[in-house]
């Protein structure tokens, strides 16, 4: 089969199709005909040998993907050969047949397309993981959501919505503000140019944020820690910056805000049946209008390095997905 291989943590720069043996499922797995893959911020991270975790060399990249099950191990139950399905994974997913646990994969309702399919999972499942299991958001609670316009982010602003939160989208140019604002986003501030500070304490009439869902570290997340509400809840989903912040622990002492860790990924490993419960309710939120993942532009599978290159320099809303089939 055709898959994009990474044989170095050298970047997407060393990126190249080659053909593989086709995977074989074991009993937990389903082995899937790809149709569509996403691309994530973790993906170029993986081959760039700067995520936390780095898989055996060399690897097929591709966390989320969709697809047909063409086989089935011997102790898979939910699934057989001939199911439409999305699943999330590790690596594995920009190849012509992948491999998926049962646990991290879900059935497509009628007419769900692969191409949105494969946008669901990692994005809203971090989002749904982290404000509904986590931060336990109430409707008209207001969140500030950073890196709004990335594929978590703007996930997260979707969901939002949905869950009738009041919300501030944080963006890192202007140019991005009128997609969150389409999404649901009732102010915009742009942490480039605009005191973060300044703005909260005007949006909010002094009140704070009773949620801080972040996915830039370092310096952004600093200043969220001083703009919480009594009792609140601040999240850090991750560290695009690359800078790891430092909190000072009087902060939430003095206003008894809750520091939250939210990692969807490990949730999903020890908690397969909630996860894999999770996922049916996301694609039935997807089914019935209630989410709508934005795809900001479709390529084929031989343009995975640009599409993680425009992921790495945030040029991209939403997810760029990768047509396989």
């Amino acid at each position: 089969m055709k898959a994009m291989l990474c044989s170095s943590f050298t970047g997407p720069q060393d990126l190249h199709i080659r053909e593989i043996a086709d995977p074989k499922p074991a009993d937990d797995e389903i082995l899937i005909d790809v149709h569509a893959a996403s691309v994530s911020f973790m993906d170029q991270l993986l081959v760039s040998g700067l995520y936390q975790m780095r898989p055996p060399l060399p690897f097929v990249p591709g966390t989320e993907a969709s697809g047909v099950v063409v086989a089935i191990g011997d102790k898979v139950t939910k699934f057989a050969p001939g199911d439409r399905v999305a699943c999330s994974t590790w690596i594995g997913g920009y190849a012509e047949r992948m491999i998926a646990k049962q646990s991290k994969s879900v059935r497509l309702p009628d007419g769900v397309a692969f191409e949105a399919a494969a946008t669901v999972l990692h994005n809203y499942g971090t989002a749904y993981y982290a404000l509904v299991e986590r931060a336990r958001a109430q409707p008209g609670e207001t969140v500030l959501i950073t890196g709004a316009a990335g594929g978590v982010g703007l996930a997260a602003v979707d969901l939002s919505r949905h869950l009738g939160l009041r919300l501030i989208a944080g963006v890192g140019s202007d140019d991005k503000a009128a997609l969150v604002c389409s999404y649901g986003a009732s102010d915009v501030i742009n942490y480039r140019s605009e005191d973060i500070r300044d703005r909260i304490k005007s949006i909010t009439s002094g009140h704070g944020i009773d949620i801080g869902f972040d996915t830039i570290g370092g310096a952004i997340l600093e200043q969220m820690a001083r703009l919480m509400s009594w009792g609140g809840r601040l999240m850090p989903i991750g560290f695009a910056s690359g800078a790891i912040p430092s909190i000072p622990m009087n902060l939430p002492l003095l206003k008894n805000y809750a520091i939250i860790g939210v990692f969807a990924g490990a949730w999903a490993e020890r908690f397969s049946t909630e996860a894999a419960r999770m996922n049916d309710t996301l694609m039935q939120l997807l089914a019935d209008g209630n989410i709508r993942p934005h795809i900001d532009r479709i390529l084929p599978l031989e343009e995975a390095a640009d599409a993680m290159r425009a992921v790495a320099n945030r040029t991209v809303q939403g997810r760029i997905v990768l047509k396989i089939r």
